[in-house]
C-alpha cells in the first residue's frame, strides 16, 4: 500500500488509534508494515511514528480476522490484493479452512494417546480366542498391509490394529501418509479386543487354510501353532480421520491407469506425484489431486479387481478410495501453481 505525500495530517491515525479501532496490537501494526501488508500513510521522517489513513481501518480489521483464523502472511497478502473480487477471496478462504481442517485431524492424531498415557494402568486382559475364515482374513489384510509403516522412530505404526467389536474384525493400518480399513464379518460374536499385532506375525497367520482360531490376551496372540507378542504402545485413534461415506466417481482401475485423466509429474527427489483430475462423471477435469504415484498404485492393488469409488474432495483433503473390502485414505501433496 503506497505513502501518499501531502495527505492532512489531521485526517490520518496515529498508530495507537489505529491499534484500539482496528484490533491489531502496535506490535502487529509494526510487523505488518515490514512485511509489507499493511504500511502506514505516513511515517515521520523524525520520530518514525505511523500514521494511517481512514480508509486503512477497513483493511487494518480484515487483517485483524485473518490473523485471528491463523492465515500466514503469504495467504492475508494475497487476500488484500484480491480483495476487489470475491470469487478469488472465496477460493482463498476455503483453501485455508481446509488447511485448518486437516492440521486440526494430525493434531487429534497426535493427541489420541494422551487419554492412556495419563490414565491408570489397566488391569491385564483376560485371554479372548475368536474365529475368522482364513481367506477373509488374507483378503482384509491385504486390504490394509500397503499401509503398514516403517518408521523406527513409531514401532506401533508397523503393526496393524486388530479390533473386534461383536461379530465384526477389523483391521487397520498407518504410516501417516496414508491409512487403510478393512472388515471381516465373523460367523459368532466375541468379546472386545483392541491390540496392535505386529505385521509379520499376522502375515504368518495369514496362510493358514480353514477357519483360524486367534487368541488375545494382554501380551500376545496365538493362532495354532503361531504366537508372538504384541506391540505396547496405543495406536492413534483413526475414526476422526474417516469420512463419511458419499456418492463419490466409480472407475475402473486397469482404465485409470492409463486414463488422459490425470497426469504423473517426476519429482526432484526422484518420487513421482499422480494427478488425479475427475469430474463427477469420471470425466477429465481442470483441477487435480495430487498423490504420491506409488502409494496410489498399492491402494488401486489393495481394493481389489473392478470398480473402485474415489472420493476427491479438493486439493487439500484426502483422496479417498472405497472397494467392497476396504477403505483407504491417502494424503495429498500440495500442487504448485
Amino acid at each position: 500500500m503506497s505513502r501518499p505525500e501531502g495527505r492532512g495530517v489531521e485526517s490520518l491515525r496515529g498508530i495507537g488509534a489505529m491499534s484500539r479501532e482496528s484490533g491489531l496490537t502496535v506490535s502487529a501494526l509494526r510487523f505488518y508494515d515490514g512485511a509489507g501488508v499493511l504500511r502506514p500513510a505516513r511515517v515521520d521522517p523524525d520520530t518514525g511514528y505511523r500514521s494511517y489513513a481512514p480508509e486503512q481501518l477497513a483493511v487494518a480489521k480484515l487483517v485483524a480476522v485473518l490473523r485471528r483464523v491463523g492465515m500466514p502472511v503469504a495467504g492475508i497478502r494475497e487476500v488484500l490484493a484480491h480483495r476487489a473480487d470475491p470469487a478469488h477471496v472465496d477460493v482463498l478462504l476455503d483453501a485455508h479452512v481446509r488447511s485448518l481442517e486437516q492440521r486440526l485431524a494430525d493434531a487429534r492424531r497426535a493427541l489420541s494417546s494422551v487419554t492412556s498415557l495419563l490414565s491408570p494402568e489397566e488391569p491385564a486382559m483376560s485371554a479372548t480366542t475368536f474365529t475368522v475364515p482364513a481367506a477373509a482374513l488374507s483378503d482384509a489384510l491385504r486390504a490394509v498391509r500397503f499401509a503398514v509403516g516403517a518408521d523406527p522412530d513409531l514401532p506401533v505404526l508397523s503393526g496393524v490394529l486388530l479390533e473386534v467389536d461383536g461379530s465384526m474384525l477389523t483391521l487397520v493400518a498407518t504410516d501417516r501418509y496414508r491409512l487403510a480399513l478393512a472388515e471381516v464379518t465373523l460367523a459368532e460374536p466375541a468379546d472386545p479386543v483392541r491390540v496392535v499385532v505386529p505385521a509379520p506375525l499376522l502375515d504368518e497367520i495369514a496362510t493358514a487354510s480353514g477357519d483360524v482360531p486367534i487368541t488375545v490376551d494382554g501380551e500376545s496372540l496365538t493362532s495354532g501353532d503361531v504366537a508372538g507378542p504384541l506391540l505396547p504402545d496405543a495406536f492413534p485413534d483413526y475414526r476422526p480421520l474417516l469420512p463419511a461415506a458419499r456418492d463419490g466417481i466409480l472407475v475402473d482401475v486397469t482404465a485409470l491407469r492409463t486414463a488422459p485423466a490425470h497426469q504423473v509429474r517426476d519429482e526432484p527427489d526422484g518420487s513421482r506425484i499422480e494427478v488425479l483430475a475427475l469430474d463427477e462423471q469420471g470425466r477429465p477435469a481442470a483441477a487435480g489431486v495430487g498423490v504420491n504415484r506409488e502409494f496410489l498404485l498399492e491402494a488401486f492393488d489393495a481394493g481389489g479387481p473392478g470398480q473402485l469409488q474415489l472420493e476427491l474432495d479438493g486439493p487439500l483433503a484426502p483422496l479417498v478410495i472405497r472397494s467392497p473390502r476396504s477403505v483407504s485414505l491417502l494424503m495429498p501433496i500440495r500442487l504448485d501453481a
